[in-house]
């Protein structure tokens, strides 16, 4: 069989393809009379009616059988403590003998907004100070600290927010 050039007036699904609609409640003989194939009685076989997902037909709900374990305070997932973090690497590019508090720290460019709440936390991440800073922040790593003591050093710890 030739086939035919394919164009829009030659154009037709494939055979199968295209069922013709069930016509239901046109009598028993058809096998889809009397309930349309819908079932029997109740809210199913109404038009529009439908079940919600998870109804369990009046009975207490799987959500609500299931005990509910466990408590995240706020605290533990936000912190009460938001520091603004620096570390030793960057007071090592510091000047000797430089006073470092949450004004200099918020001129490099460190300090977060909100450290005006919570304050500046130095912490020591494996770099030897060389450098004699004096450091006026509200936390400290002990890390931190020792390297800070051992160049020479001082650290003040301010309770009050800046």
């Amino acid at each position: 069989m030739a086939s035919k050039k394919l164009s829009l007036n030659t154009l037709k699904p494939n055979p199968g393809s295209r069922k013709p609609r069930t016509r239901v409640g046109r009598g028993e003989g058809s096998g889809h009379g009397k309930t349309s194939g819908r079932g029997g009685k109740g809210q199913t076989a109404r038009s529009g009616g439908t079940i919600r997902a998870g109804f369990e037909g009046g009975q207490t709900p799987l959500y609500r059988r299931i005990p509910k374990v466990g408590f995240r305070a706020r605290v533990s997932v936000e912190g009460l403590n938001d520091f603004s973090v620096v570390r030793l690497s960057v007071l090592e590019r510091l000047e000797n003998g430089t006073t470092v508090d949450i004004a200099k720290i918020r001129e490099l460019g460190y300090a977060k907004k909100s450290a005006k709440k919570a304050g500046v936390k130095i912490l020591g991440d494996n770099t030897q100070l060389t450098k004699k800073l004096h450091l006026k922040v509200n936390a400290i790593s002990a890390a931190a600290k020792a390297s800070v003591e051992a160049a020479g050093g001082s650290v003040e710890l301010l309770t009050s927010k800046a």
